[in-house]
């Protein structure tokens, strides 16, 4: 990038912010978000910050018709000290440049990106929340925009970011959530973009996704697209699974998205000297722990609900209930102590949090 002075625009009229009790997730938007453009042979140009706002793109966007989009999402928390803290925020920098590299887009200044994400917090600082579990979502993104309708990489994009000030992901929040387990449609493969944080892996898990609501679940246990017997995620997180004291959680493989919060948790169990492993587990092997009383704790891990405990699996017909569908010991330990690490008030041995200001 040539000028890397980013052009400010502030917002005249401030839209009224919500209750904390309001928040739900992802609906409600601050006043500003960032905005920088692409054009090959020119590079990434005109960074700016300007109201929140719609966006005019050609009907022929290459986005509209072939996909090509990339995202990711991290969150802002604000501590008690009145400190703005960022998790882990070059993780998510350096996953969006590997994204992007599997759809063919351009890469991003990974140090500029995170240095424009943090002057749009300071100016819609007073838009994070502070309510126990409350954070401020952040979602960069990037889209083609070159009105073309060859299959072809695009020569033109925008990259952008969003905030969004957001309360628990699941209604559940921390206590247990039902999962189906998917036998018959399919999230990605290996060799796909299942490793990509793209838009088009996340439209194929809504048919699966609407079938296991309607049975009254809350999301689904993706199996691998080749057998349909390994796992995979759970919904759009990534699994952990305790068996007879030993956390197993299913090994990268080219189909798995590399969670920062799934890296974390790895980290965190290492440092506490619990056995912690990374391999291939079948459904089939789970049902038999299940059935042998070894079984001890299930649960999803994401940025937007960070620990989400699994009560209940439903495979085959078959209700598993794990831990009498309550939230286990160790669910709730990582829980507690990677929020306290995000919000200030746990320590922070292994350095994860960026602070803003």
């Amino acid at each position: 990038m040539a000028d890397q002075t980013i052009k400010i625009n502030l917002s005249e009229s401030k839209k009224q912010k919500p209750q904390s009790d309001q928040l739900g997730f992802g609906k409600i938007f601050t006043d500003h978000m960032f905005m920088m453009d692409y054009i090959e042979g020119k590079g990434w140009h005109d960074p700016r910050i300007v109201p929140f706002q719609p966006l005019s793109l050609d009907p022929a966007a290459i986005i509209f018709h072939y996909g090509q989009t990339v995202f990711e999402g991290l969150k802002a928390y604000v501590t008690k000290a009145g400190e703005v803290h960022l998790f882990r925020p070059e993780k998510n920098m350096q996953r969006l440049n590997r994204s992007s590299d599997r759809l063919c887009m351009p890469q991003l200044d990974e140090e500029f990106a995170l240095e424009a994400l943090k002057q749009l917090i300071i100016i819609d600082k007073d838009w994070i929340p502070s309510a126990p579990g409350t954070s401020l979502y952040i979602r960069p993104f990037i889209i083609a925009t070159e009105p073309y309708l060859g299959v072809t990489a695009s020569k033109h994009y925008q990259f952008l970011i969003i905030l969004s000030p957001v309360g628990s992901y699941y209604k559940e929040g921390i206590h247990p959530v039902k999962i189906l387990v998917e036998n018959e449609y399919v999230r990605a493969v290996t060799g796909g973009t299942g490793t990509a944080k793209t838009a088009g892996n996340y439209a194929a898990s809504l048919k699966a996704q609407e079938v296991a609501e309607e049975k009254g679940y809350s999301q689904v246990l993706w199996l691998d697209g080749i057998e349909k017997k390994y796992i995979e995620e759970v919904g759009s997180m990534n699994v952990f699974f305790k068996i007879n004291g030993e956390i197993v959680t299913p090994a990268l493989n080219g189909s798995i998205l590399e969670g920062v919060t799934r890296n974390s948790i790895i980290q965190l169990l290492k440092h506490w000297n619990l056995p912690v492993v990374e391999r291939k587990i079948s459904m089939d092997e789970i049902y038999q722990a299940y059935k042998n009383g070894q079984l001890e704790e299930a649960f999803g891990t994401g940025t937007a609900a960070i620990i989400s405990p699994i009560g209940e699996f439903i495979w085959h017909g078959e209700e598993l209930v794990i831990n009498n569908g309550k939230t286990g010991e160790l669910s709730k330990k990582l829980y507690d102590t990677l929020t306290g690490i995000q919000y200030g008030t746990e320590p922070d041995p292994f350095g994860w949090v960026v602070k803003v200001q």
